[in-house]
This record gives C-alpha cells, structure tokens and sequence, in this order.
C-alpha cells in the first residue's frame, strides 16, 4: 500500500504555512493529534529538521500505519496511544514542557472511511462499528440496540441536525424488534424506507444519522470542548495551533473557545485595557477559510473543511 496515492493532507501548505514561524528553531515542538496516518506530519518532519514530533492518536492501526511511514525519523518522534483531550498529559509524559505548534485535523480519518469493515461509511455494507479506538468503547450497533427512542432522537438532531431525527429514531426502535441492525446496510435500509418521498433526492438520507452515530460512539465534540482549552494552555509565547473542522458542530465549538482566547477581559467602562486582562491569543485567520477550488477539485475530502489558527501572545496570569 502506497499511503501517498491514497492518502492527500488537507490543506497541507496552509498548515505548514501557518505553524512555521513556531517551529523553525532547533528544539521545537509540534504536536500532531490527530496523527492519521502521518501526511500532515511526514511533511513537518521533512521541512524542520530540528522538530520533534509528538504524535497523538485513539486509532491503534493509525500508530502502526503512521510509525511505519515515518520510519525515518524514528529518533525524533513520540507516539502516543491517546484521545485528543489527553494532550497536555502525553506532552509531558514525552519529556516536553510545552508545544510550540499544534495541529487538529478533526472527523474521521483516511484509514477509517477507506477500511470498509470499520462502517463509517454509508455507502459501503459492514459492521457498524464507528469506534474510532476499536480496543474500547461501544459500537453504533450497541447503540442501535440499546439507546431509546428519545435518545436516539436527541443524538440525531444534536450531532446530525437531522430534521428527520423522530421520525428516523421510531423507524429504527421498529425495525430492531424484528433483529439487530448491526450492518450498515440495513441501518441505510430503514432510513431509506422512513423518508418521506417528497424529500428523497435531497441529498442521501443516511448521510446525517450516520454522522450522529460516529459522534456519539467517539463521543467527539465533549473530547474537543476539552481538547481545545488543553492545547491552549501548553503553548508558550510565540506557540502557534491551527484546528481543521469538518462540520458546523466542531467549528462552531473551535471558533468559541478561539474567540474567548483573543478577547480582553477588560472590565467595560475603563478608559484603558489592564494588562492583565489583555488578550492571550490573536487570530491568524479571519473567520474560517476554506480550501480552494483547486485543492477541492484535487482533494475530493477537503471540501467541507473550515481551517482555523491562532498565536499565543501572553502568557496566562496565574
């Protein structure tokens, strides 16, 4: 397996581009947690001979994948088998007082959507499985067999923002009775024959529930709402972290806790900002950009992305 025909980093030079006024001294440290299967990093590590890496990933076939594409450099790379949310504590548990650039590529990975049998995708028939760590955790087949009609309603609208969500949550609470949904393609099955003829067409049907299921079982956006404030508070002065979301619920959650980070704490009304309640990052992006029309005709995985970045400019008042 050539992991370059099959694996494209998004938006790999904006990354590189944004981390490297961080990285570019002997000693630093970047921090990818979100490994996959190492492109973002593999490009790093080539282009700052002097970084360490610290690679972070929940996904034990990702750590092989990664460790083996990334051979080379082995003397200058620290794996860990960790959920985002655990940065701070695999930063020093790899010796490291800090991280001077950080790097969230969020959603399920390459490895995860082309491996059939891991059932992220709807358009393929597998297990339904969805643990982005299969060494833990519960499947979305346990899931279907076990959350109530009122749970399942909520994860869908919350997760999938699915308009469907009731209707698609007594389907499925109805056809469990007659067997277990544990295959994709009898979940896809049940959400096809629930929908309303008058909407079919509007895009496939599974698209959103799917989504819902793959956020509760990895229960990714409670592990960002910690991971973000974590990645924070481990970057020095200077220290650079860019977020890649790939749907509304993550970047909305990323450009919350950015703007809290960039904001003065001033009291209103004050003529003048106290310096201890002045900023502590700054925005390097305005808004969230989005990948060119270039890259998205290239990279077919880089159309939903909404790229965040930000600098540490203060050190944090104790």
């Amino acid at each position: 397996m050539n992991l370059r025909d099959i694996h494209t980093p998004v938006l790999l030079e904006r990354c590189v581009e944004l981390l490297a006024p961080a990285l570019e001294r002997d000693d630093a440290v970047f921090v990818d947690a979100t490994l996959g299967m190492g492109g973002h990093s593999e490009a790093f590590l080539e282009r700052f001979p002097g970084l360490h890496l610290v690679g972070l990933d929940r996904d034990t076939d990702a750590l092989r994948i990664a460790g083996q594409r990334l051979a080379r450099f082995a003397d200058r790379i620290t794996f860990v088998h960790t959920v985002y949310d655990g940065i701070a504590e695999a930063v020093t548990g790899a010796g490291f007082a800090h991280a001077d650039g950080i790097l969230f590529d969020l959603g399920v990975s390459s490895l995860q959507l082309d491996e059939a049998d891991r059932g992220f995708a709807y358009a393929q028939d597998a297990p339904l499985d969805m643990r982005m760590d299969q060494t833990a955790g519960t499947t979305a087949a346990e899931i279907l067999a076990t959350y109530g009609e009122g749970d399942l309603r909520r994860i869908f609208e919350r997760y999938g923002e699915e308009k469907l969500a009731g209707r698609y949550a007594r389907a499925i609470i109805a056809a469990r009775a007659d067997g277990p949904i544990d295959r994709s393609g009898r979940l896809v099955d049940i959400l096809q024959a629930a929908t309303p003829a008058a909407v079919k067409g509007a895009g496939h049907p599974a698209k959103r529930v799917f989504q819902a299921l793959r956020i509760e079982v990895n229960r990714e956006l409670s592990v960002l709402e910690r991971a973000v404030p974590s990645a924070l508070s481990i970057l020095p002065v200077g220290g650079r972290i860019v977020v890649m979301s790939y749907q509304s619920l993550e970047d909305r959650l990323v450009k919350r806790e950015f703007a809290d980070a960039s904001a003065s704490t001033t009291p209103r009304g004050l003529p003048v900002e106290l310096p201890e309640h002045a900023p502590r990052f700054k925005l390097l992006v305005k808004g969230a950009e989005l990948a060119s029309d270039e890259e998205r005709a290239v990279n077919p995985r880089a159309t939903p992305v909404r790229l965040r970045a930000a600098e540490r400019i203060r050190e944090a008042v104790s």
